[in-house]
């Protein structure tokens, strides 16, 4: 893998890859990801928050048809999203997203916060001994 931007570069091991899905994270070489949607998660929060606005306003106006038509509507806008979207690989470690991969025998599994927990407070360490060694350079 070569960034023209950075001229950053890692060599992709075969082991690295298997049936057009990476193993590991190819960026990093963390043997954790997980699965998600491919939807930026800002609109899917903004969305959420208009449908909730309208229908908070809808019911205010004592339009409760409107209202809950409104929340029905947001729904299944949220399940055609969630049926249309593919679903990307994300490392725990770097957050590097791994896209048009072959995801259909399900090998990775979803989000998990215990591991995403593991791996922040290891970058936590990892960043307060940098800064431990950094004082005692000087």
């Amino acid at each position: 893998m070569h960034c023209d931007a950075c001229d950053w570069s890692r060599p992709v091991v075969a082991d690295d890859i298997a049936e057009n899905r990476p193993r590991r994270c190819l960026m990093c070489g963390c043997d954790d990801l997980w699965r998600q949607k491919d939807f930026p998660q800002k609109i899917g929060v903004a969305m959420v928050g208009v449908g909730i606005l309208i229908s908070t306003i809808a019911y205010y106006n004592y339009w409760i048809k409107t209202a809950i038509a409104v929340l029905v509507v947001f729904a299944l806008v949220d399940m055609l999203l969630f049926w249309l979207m593919p679903d990307v690989l994300v490392c725990y470690r770097c957050g590097a997203t791994h896209r048009r991969t072959n995801l259909q025998d399900e090998p990775h599994p979803a989000f998990d916060l215990e591991v995403a927990e593991r791996y922040r407070q290891q970058a936590i360490r990892l960043a307060e001994s940098q800064e431990q060694s950094e004082k005692h350079e000087m």
